[in-house]
């Protein structure tokens, strides 16, 4: 294993035990729950937007999640990113990590805007385990689609 990929376990590890932004918090204008069938991770996620359109700042991103290490770091590290930006930049994020796992690792992923989720990259190699790393970042464009429905 490279120095780098250990980094990067470790990351992902950090991240599953400390679970930042987890535990569901109000208010929130939409809540989904999401369950990958191929293992059965879970995550029930509420979004919390301030303001309307593209602008909007993601205010608060809450959840409860039960699966794998990979799953529920994935959850913290993308909750981590996106609090505190508007959509139009959390989608920015969200569109660069999709590219990263769908890229099966020949995709370079942009350090800047990914930060700690770069630590996926090897995880996109692992096609059984893509699915595990996608759950929540799946769950929170569904509930931001859900929440500018509502509003």
């Amino acid at each position: 294993m490279s120095d780098l990929d250990s980094l990067y376990q470790d990351v992902i590890l950090d991240h599953a035990k400390r679970k930042l932004n987890a535990g569901l918090r109000e208010p929130f204008e939409a809540e989904v729950h999401h369950v990958n069938p191929t293992c059965g991770d879970e995550v029930t996620l509420r979004v919390h937007l301030d303001g309307e359109g593209p602008d909007a700042t993601v205010a608060d991103i809450s959840y409860d999640a039960l699966g794998c290490s990979i799953s529920t770091s994935a959850a913290s590290v993308m909750t981590d990113l996106l609090i505190g930006r508007t959509l139009s930049e959390a989608d920015t994020v969200v569109q660069e990590f999709l590219a990263m796992m769908r890229g099966k690792g020949q995709y370079e992923p942009d350090e800047d805007v990914l930060e700690d989720a770069v630590a996926f990259q090897g995880t996109a190699r692992l096609s059984a385990r893509v699915k595990c790393a996608l759950l929540s970042w799946m769950a929170y464009q569904d509930a931001v689609t859900r929440a500018q429905e509502d509003s």
